[in-house]
């Protein structure tokens, strides 16, 4: 590949146990003579005991390539309990990738029974970065002698935007309802600048149906929506919670990918992206080859779609759009097919279910090659 057009890199983010087995796997999914699209990776080693022995550089450094390349792939990391270490590396990526917007897509996972019978896909739209995360905190002692704990956090208008205008762009492209919101009954100063800022997005896009509810009444009324794709915008706290639940509805956290999301400023459009599994480490799975490497292959997959080429070549970006779809389609047609892990009622190991999706893809490319060209 010439100069004028440089290969498509991927900014891979190692962690810690089992989330990096996953990673390996999804990663062998990536690979060019699978999904026959060339790529470029760069590697970082985020496992814990490197974040200590760099003291967090790698974590910076990771980032600032990852701003430069546009796509990141994280394998899930540890983060230590003890005060005053290394602490989690999300909050600094997140800080430095500039990042906005968590998206997390709840959607049927086959031949499994969701909770409440839901079968429409929920997508979480969660804020990235503030709220009680990063929130000062201390404690104090009054004169009869109680504990008094405060937590001073923050939200910002830029923010609080940026977030409203993805959901309903996003709920657009989907052709769902956005629903929900922040409790701004009971903060109408803090919670209820998110609420400002959601009612002027949907002026701005009156075709996309608009059902702002309290955060307890969206938790409520999830359980009995079954049949509309939702899109529900949260702050960070509530996202955090809602993305838990709504991916277990439908019957395994590990049954999607999660994207931390970066935006230009001026335009709102998606600059970077980090694509990871929602869930953590696993230690008890560890070394098994038993646990379900579905969401990071998911992962990988969801960056392949915002591939850009420096010449916006659309052809080769369209390319990487259905090597996505083939991977997509590859993991829920083995998993219609029995073909899965015991977590999912399968008997399949990790790196089996790995080849077959493999397989699968493989397929499918070339079918479509073969059809394409008669």
């Amino acid at each position: 590949m010439s100069a004028q057009h440089p290969l498509p890199t991927l900014v891979v983010m190692h962690g810690d146990q089992t989330g990096e087995e996953l990673l390996a796997e999804a990663l062998r999914v990536l690979h060019p003579s699978v999904i026959r699209q060339p790529l470029e990776f760069i590697d970082y080693d985020l496992s814990l005991e490197n974040r200590r022995a760099t003291h967090n550089q790698v974590v910076w450094d990771a980032a600032q390539m990852a701003c430069k390349t546009g796509l990141a792939l994280k394998a899930a990391t540890i983060t230590p309990e003890i005060p005053g270490d290394v602490g989690s590396p999300n909050a600094i990526l997140r800080e430095a990738l500039g990042a906005s917007v968590i998206l997390r897509t709840g959607r049927r996972i086959p031949q499994i029974r969701p909770v409440g019978g839901v079968h429409a896909p929920i997508t979480i739209v969660r804020m990235a970065v503030d709220d009680a995360y990063g929130a000062k905190e201390w404690r104090e002692t009054t004169e009869s002698g109680d504990e008094i704990a405060w937590r001073t956090s923050k939200i910002s208008r830029s923010i609080c935007r940026t977030v409203a205008e993805f959901t309903f762009v996003h709920a657009k492209r989907m052709g769902a309802k956005v629903f929900g919101g922040p409790k701004f009954t009971v903060s109408a100063t803090y919670e209820g600048m998110f609420k400002e800022e959601l009612d002027a997005a949907s002026d701005r896009y009156p075709e996309v149906t608009y059902q702002p509810l309290l955060i307890d009444a969206t938790f409520a009324l999830l359980l009995q929506n079954s049949g509309e794709a939702l899109v529900i915008p949260a702050l960070n706290r509530d996202g955090d919670l809602l993305s838990d639940m709504v991916l277990q509805m439908y019957g395994s956290i590990a049954g999607s990918e999660s994207l931390v999301m970066g935006f230009d400023a001026n335009t709102l459009q998606v600059k970077t992206v980090m694509a990871e599994a929602p869930h953590g480490t696993a230690p008890a799975l560890y070394g098994k080859n038993i646990a379900n490497p579905m969401a990071m292959i998911l992962a990988g997959a969801a960056l392949l779609t915002y591939v850009k080429t420096p010449a916006g070549d659309r052809v080769r970006e369209m390319e990487f759009y259905r090597a996505s779809r083939s991977i997509y389609e590859s993991v829920f047609e083995a998993i219609y097919e029995g073909k899965a892990t015991p977590d999912l009622g399968g008997q399949m190991m990790t790196s089996e279910f790995t080849d077959e999706v493999i397989r699968k893809v493989k397929t499918k490319l070339e079918v479509w090659s073969t059809l394409e060209s008669t």
